[in-house]
């Protein structure tokens, strides 16, 4: 069906998505749990975990049927059944099977092209031969180390290095703000980066003690830039306000001295819409929803930032 688009908001986040939409002013047509089918539009909106970029509407006679013309488009396919779960199970039983294992990171994200489908009704198929990520309603799924991080938020920095494509390199430089408990400075220290983490807290004893590691008991706002000839990696995952982080973020572009920004913005209260426009003011920069971000946001700027936006350019291109 031409000028429509289907938006797929993160798990939990469903407000979220349906507020940005309505600021956005693109009218939502439909809308079923995290599935939004929307007005098509240029603009990718912060909270959709996931585009599909040329959805398509067909009819049906039957469930032999649906999977036949699913794959005259193409092989590869995962469901996103909004009703009708069982029709699209007995559907999904009769198209190519895909076996959609955990992603181990470091290695390359999947090259084939993904569509996606759901029924509308049990004569109704909607799909689309594209999507903005190579991976099921966008969200990557990894084999987890669980004996070596201090938490889970390494996790963000493992999202966004594969989805940008773009990972630190042996004797690069970085600076971990807020760095307690350590899972951000774990992941740079494991690429042999030379980082220095920040905090009034502690990082944990094993991570301070990797090679590559320099621990500084202070605060990540206490640090000038004009202290830093260069820095090839400036992260956070500090919790604080957006507004005192954007603060933060405008001293170190000043200085001009940082390669690449890797911020989570932290969300707070129902009322996000400022904060939000605060960071997407900022030229050439991004601002993604991970699918292990909480009630929080990525920011990204640099060198990282230019080649998540030649992938989206390249997939427009192809759309």
């Amino acid at each position: 069906m031409e000028n429509t688009c289907v938006y797929i908001a993160p798990r939990f986040f469903e407000n979220e998505l349906k507020k940005e939409l309505f600021y956005l002013d693109i009218p939502v047509l439909r809308q079923y749990g995290r599935f939004f089918y929307c007005a098509k539009t240029p603009i990718r909106p912060v909270w959709a975990q996931n585009t599909w970029n040329l959805p398509q509407t067909l009819p049906i006679l039957s469930i032999g049927d649906a999977a036949k013309k699913l794959k005259a488009v193409q092989r590869n396919w995962h469901s996103h059944p909004i009703d009708f779960f069982r029709r699209v199970k007995l559907i999904e039983e009769k198209l190519p099977p895909i076996r959609f294992k955990p992603h181990t990171y470091g290695e390359p994200i999947p090259k084939t092209k993904l569509g996606a489908w759901t029924l509308l009704d049990t004569e109704t198929l909607l799909y689309s031969s594209e999507t903005s990520s190579p991976f099921p309603n966008g969200e990557v799924n990894f084999i987890e180390n669980k004996t070596e991080p201090p938490s889970r938020a390494y996790l963000k920095l493992w999202e966004i290095f594969t989805l940008c494509e773009t990972y630190p390199k042996p004797q690069e430089t970085a600076v971990d703000l807020g760095a307690c408990p350590g899972g951000w400075t774990w992941v740079m220290a494991k690429h042999k980066v030379d980082i220095l983490a920040i905090d009034k807290a502690e990082i944990t004893p094993e991570i301070q003690n990797m090679p590559t590691v320099t621990y500084e008991n202070k605060s990540g706002f206490s640090l000038l830039p004009q202290d830093f000839p260069a820095v090839d990696w400036l992260l956070s995952d500090m919790a604080c306000y957006p507004e005192r982080l954007y603060e933060l973020v405008q001293k170190w572009l000043e200085k001009g001295s940082v390669k690449n920004f890797v911020f989570t913005i932290k969300l707070q209260g129902e009322n996000t819409k400022e904060s939000i426009e605060l960071f997407k003011t900022i030229p050439n920069s991004s601002l993604i929803h991970l699918s292990c971000n909480k009630h929080e946001l990525t920011w990204i700027y640099g060198e990282i930032q230019k080649n998540f936006q030649k992938k989206l350019d390249n997939n427009r291109a192809n759309n």
